[in-house]
């Protein structure tokens, strides 16, 4: 197996094809590839498929931009700063995108599977509730479960009568995307990945994804990401493309080098629950900005001095908490 290319954000995004599914990293606004979406929606990519264990303000972003045809999560949102993803239930409530409901911990066993070769995981979860309604296979109401498509599964799910126990379960479908795009900490000249603090399903979702773009706050040289194996979550063999991008996911947060945006997260929900609000909103953060630099130098130097960690403490000591 040959080393990960080092690329240009733009360069890796360029390979994404229209239609294509894509997976990320992190969780809700922590470690979300906002400079990748950001690029995303400037190259204009269109009809994606969304599959994650959960959405965030990255998913908003591309859904209110016209970049998604298919999501498939469990929720959507900006946990503090703006609750439910104001585009996506408007283009929900629009029919312009299809969604495919789960629970949380069906999603994470369909990456899970994918990660694995497997064609399905069991579970208890959601039996007797509405997600296992046959009325609300989305995919399969727009015809899209007819084989076509070789990442849409052609069950939503099966209902099997175990033999142990004699009781019902639910057989999950795998999923897995063309493409992950993950934001972590450190990568090795080599291509070895490190993530600090939690990892959420940021394994399961690169191992179970067909190509992984990494974009790492810094690149190291491999002999010190190596010295402490326990420390690294992927090997050099599972990534396709690394790009070397500081600042990278804001406005959400990275662990050890800067916290969530909170008041810019905020500011994105309030004015973008129309779409000629978020039109407005992107002519001015993403499609007004030449690329990614120029967006940081338009956040300014000392509101990202105010988001940086502490070496010491893994967190911010400037930002102020516990009050509106």
């Amino acid at each position: 197996m040959g080393q990960p290319q080092k690329v240009s954000l733009p360069e890796a995004i360029s390979l994404i094809k229209d239609g294509d599914m894509l997976t990320f990293s992190g969780f809700t606004i922590w470690r979300r590839p906002m400079a990748a979406i950001y690029e995303i929606i400037r190259q204009g990519k269109k009809n994606l498929h969304l599959v994650e264990v959960n959405g965030g303000t990255h998913d908003d972003m591309l859904i209110g931009a016209g970049c998604v045809k298919i999501w498939e999560s469990c929720w959507i949102g900006h946990e503090l700063y703006g609750k439910i993803g104001g585009n996506f239930s408007r283009k929900v409530e629009e029919g312009a995108i299809i969604c495919e409901d789960y629970s949380h911990v069906q999603m994470l066993f369909r990456l899970a599977a994918g990660a694995q070769g497997l064609p399905f995981l069991p579970t208890y979860s959601a039996l007797g509730s509405d997600i296992l309604n046959p009325e609300y296979d989305m995919l399969g109401k727009a015809g899209l479960r007819d084989g076509s498509n070789p990442k849409i599964p052609p069950l939503k799910y099966e209902i099997y009568k175990e033999q142990f126990t004699g009781t019902e379960i639910a057989l999950i479908p795998a999923a897995q995307p063309d493409w992950c795009i993950a934001h972590v900490s450190m990568a090795g000249t080599e291509g070895t990945i490190r993530v600090a603090g939690q990892k959420y399903s940021d394994e399961e979702a690169i191992k179970a994804s067909d190509k992984v773009i990494v974009i790492a706050e810094q690149i190291v040289p491999e002999e010190y990401i190596r010295r402490e194996p326990e420390r690294n979550l992927i090997p050099p063999h599972l990534v396709d493309y690394i790009v070397e991008l500081p600042w990278g996911s804001h406005p959400t947060g990275c662990f050890g080098s800067y916290e969530a945006d909170g008041a810019f997260i905020k500011d994105f929900f309030n004015r973008t629950r129309t779409q000629e609000g978020f039109d407005a909103w992107a002519d001015e953060w993403i499609l007004g900005v030449k690329d990614f630099e120029a967006y940081l130098n338009k956040l300014g130097v000392s509101r990202l001095e105010t988001l940086r960690a502490s070496a010491a403490l893994g967190y911010s000591t400037k930002v102020k908490r516990g009050a509106r």
